[in-house]
C-alpha cells in the first residue's frame, strides 16, 4: 500500500537515494528543501517540493505515514568555531524542534518520525571498549550535539508518534562522502591510513543504510535509537589496506595526525578518533545487512 512521506534533507547523499527508492516503490513523497531549484534538478516533477520558508508545516504533516528528517549541515564542511558550531546546532536541533512542534499541531498525526542521528553520540576517544545502543554518551561538543538532537526528536513521543533515531556511521559510497574523499590519493599512488590507524571506522554501505531507513519506516517494532553501522567494523589501518588492494594501489603514504589537525582544527577529532560501535539493537530488531565484510563492500562499490 502506498505511503505518504515527507522528507527533509532530500538533496543530500542519503536523502536522494531514500527519496528515489520511495518513489520507485510507489510512495507519495513531499520534499522540504532550502532550494526548490536543487530539488527539482534531482526529482523533476515526480514529487511535491516545498521550501522551508513561508510553509504551513502542520497542513503538510497532516495524515502522513512518516516524516523522515535528514537535514543538517555537514560537520566537516568548515573549521569549527563558535559561529559554525551554532550553525550545526541550528541545522539539526532547531529544525527538529520546528517539525515536532508542527506535528503537535496536527489533528491526524504522522505514524512515525524517523530522524537522522550520528555515532558522534559515543566516546570516540575510547578505542578499547565496545559500544551498543545502550551505552552511555561521550563528553564534548559532538556527543553534546547528538544528545541534543535526539532529545529534540524524543519530544514527538509525547504525541504518541513512533520515534526512531538512526545513529549513522561512516557512509561508504563511491561518488559522495568519506570514501569518495579518500580515493583520489590512492588513485595517485599516495594513499594510506589517516592518523594513527588505530581508530575504529564504524562504516556502513550506502545501500544498507537506505534499506535501514526504509525498514524503520515500514516496521512498527522499530523505535528509539539504533546504530546505522555494519557489524563488520574495521580500524583505519585495515580500511586503508583494503581500499588499496581493491583498486590495486599501494598504501605506503599515511596522512599524519598533525596535518589533519592543521587542516581541520578541532574538527579533526571526527577523523582521528573512532569508537568500536556495534549494531546490537539493529540486528535484534530483525534488520539484515547485505554488506558485513569491508572487502566485499568495497568490491561492490568500486569494481
Amino acid at each position: 500500500m502506498s505511503k505518504k512521506i515527507l522528507i527533509t534533507g532530500a538533496t543530500g547523499l542519503i536523502g536522494k537515494k531514500i527519496t528515489n527508492k520511495l518513489i520507485s516503490r510507489g510512495d507519495e513523497v513531499i520534499v522540504v528543501s532550502r532550494s526548490s531549484r536543487k530539488a527539482y534538478k534531482y526529482f523533476s516533477n515526480r514529487i511535491e517540493i516545498i521550501k522551508w520558508t513561508n510553509i504551513d508545516l502542520p497542513s503538510k504533516l497532516e495524515g502522513l505515514h512518516s516524516v523522515v528528517h535528514l537535514a543538517g549541515e555537514s560537520v566537516l564542511s568548515k573549521r569549527w568555531n563558535n559561529e559554525f558550531k551554532e550553525t550545526l546546532y541550528e541545522s539539526r536541533i532547531d529544525t527538529t524542534d520546528l517539525l515536532v512542534e508542527a506535528i503537535g499541531e496536527t489533528k491526524e498525526k504522522p505514524k512515525s518520525f524517523i530522524c537522522a542521528s550520528a555515532i558522534g553520540y559515543y566516546d570516540n576517544t575510547d578505542f578499547n571498549s565496545e559500544f551498543t545502543e545502550d551505552s552511555q554518551p561521550g563528553t564534548g561538543f559532538m556527543p553534546g550535539l547528538v544528545k541534543g538532537w535526539e532529545k529534540s526528536a524524543t519530544q514527538v513521543e509525547e504525541f504518541d508518534v513512533r520515534r526512531v533515531s538512526i545513529r549513522i556511521g561512516v557512509v561508504l559510497d563511491k561518488n559522495e562522502g568519506a570514501l569518495a574523499k579518500m580515493l583520489p590519493p590512492f588513485k595517485l599512488y599516495i594513499g594510506g591510513k589517516i592518523g594513527s590507524g588505530k581508530q575504529w571506522v564504524p562504516w556502513i554501505h550506502i545501500d544498507d543504510l537506505i534499506n535501514l531507513f526504509i525498514y524503520a519506516i515500514d516496521n512498527e517494532n522499530v523505535n528509539g535509537p539504533i546504530n546505522g553501522v555494519s557489524p563488520g567494523i574495521v580500524n583505519m589501518s585495515e580500511l586503508a589496506d583494503v581500499i588499496g588492494k581493491t583498486i590495486n594501489r599501494p598504501t605506503f603514504f599515511p596522512v599524519p595526525s598533525f596535518a589533519i589537525k592543521a587542516i581541520l582544527g578541532e574538527a579533526s577529532e571526527v577523523v582521528l578518533n573512532g569508537a568500536k560501535i556495534k549494531p546490537q539493537k539493529t540486528l535484534g530488531l530483525g534488520f539484515e545487512f547485505n554488506h558485513t565484510n569491508i572487502k566485499g563492500a568495497l568490491e561492490n562499490l568500486l569494481n
